[in-house]
């Protein structure tokens, strides 16, 4: 058995926020490897922190230029080894002529910006000459270059501390059409901002996927439950479904079936139960795709109007405007993604990604 020492278990608690006695136990069990500790401790209800990718540790900024008739956008990630130097004003203006040169010449790739000319030099030349008067090493570690359909937009926004960005790419049936909900999408890409959606929509999920974070869910439920009851109240249910992949025609049908033969019970008139089931309905599909609420877009509550999910307003939306809206395009950037927290020297990390 692998030796667990005070130093991975608090590692662990860091990566979970899981009691110190906890963590232990899901070290021992798992023979000391991490991964599988943290997956221990989800399916006992125990993990209560974000996933590592939340737990940033880069510097820098998000950057997004959206062109004026909305039909192409640029997001980059641009870091810097510490918070002051983000602050420059040489390094904003760095910012600035890079994602300007990024958008006019429809750059699509890190690769393709190092070879793009700005100011009558490689951009790569360009980037080192601003190192050496800035005095620290900047990288720009992504980008991305979205353009609209022919009848459709695309649109961003950045956070005002511009460490979190957001793209939308929408279609409509006509042009006009997809101008007007303009302000409707930069709301969108707000909340995504604030509520951290990992994917567009359920159809991202995998079968396997379900199953395990199922799992989860319960036990983290069941394990709220046991402190609720404790206070004594309510407690929450557990859910049969987690997410609208789960929920076919054929278990919406089934549903609405059991509601008719409880109005029935209850001695409802038949004359008012279009008026009484759709509502149930949607609180049915509420109570049953819990992660599409957590991870995705669509299934989130719009944080502008908490009773309607944004698949909700955008079909509101829809009908309003007498159109179909799709949302073709989300991406979400967020400053250090992917940068563990135990990535104590970001110099280097930085320095390794010039070379």
């Amino acid at each position: 058995m692998a030796e667990i020492s005070a130093q991975l278990v608090k590692q662990l608690r860091e990566m979970t926020d899981a009691g110190m006695m906890d963590c232990k136990k899901a070290l021992v069990e798992t023979n000391g490897d991490l991964e599988k500790a943290m997956e221990f401790l989800r399916e006992k209800g125990l993990s209560k922190a974000a996933k590592k990718a939340d737990r940033i540790a880069a510097e820098g900024v998000i950057s997004i230029k959206v062109s004026q008739d909305l039909k192409n956008a640029v997001m980059l990630e641009i870091n810097s080894e510490t918070d002051f130097v983000a602050k420059n004003d040489a390094f904003k203006a760095l910012i600035e002529k890079t994602t300007q040169n990024t958008e006019s010449q429809n750059i699509t790739s890190v690769e393709k910006l190092q070879d793009a000319m700005i100011d009558g030099e490689k951009f790569s030349d360009y980037l080192n000459s601003q190192i050496a008067k800035i005095g620290e090493n900047i990288v720009v570690r992504r980008l991305v270059n979205i353009k609209a359909d022919n009848n459709g937009i695309v649109t961003g926004y950045v956070h005002s501390n511009a460490r979190v960005g957001v793209l939308l790419s929408v279609k409509c049936s006509s042009q006009a059409n997809a101008q007007k909900i303009s302000d409707l999408i930069r709301n969108i890409c707000m909340h995504a901002a604030a509520m951290k959606p990992q994917v567009l929509n359920y159809n991202s999920f995998e079968k396997d996927f379900i199953e395990k974070e199922k799992v989860a869910l319960k036990a983290e439920l069941e394990k709220e439950n046991e402190e609720l009851k404790r206070l004594g109240k309510p407690l929450k249910a557990i859910p049969e479904f987690i997410s609208r992949c789960e929920l076919t025609q054929e278990v919406l049908q089934a549903q609405e079936a059991k509601l008719k033969e409880e109005l029935k019970k209850q001695g409802k008139p038949e004359a008012i139960w279009d008026k009484i089931i759709p509502g149930q309905m949607d609180r049915f599909i509420a109570d049953n795709t819990l992660i599409d609420q957590r991870l995705t877009l669509m299934g989130q509550f719009f944080v502008m109007d908490d009773k309607k999910t944004i698949a909700q307003i955008i079909e509101d939306k829809s009908r309003e405007i007498n159109d179909k809206i799709e949302i073709l395009e989300y991406i979400r950037f967020e400053l250090g993604e992917g940068i563990e927290k135990k990535v104590e020297d970001f110099a280097s990390e930085v320095a390794a990604q010039i070379q």
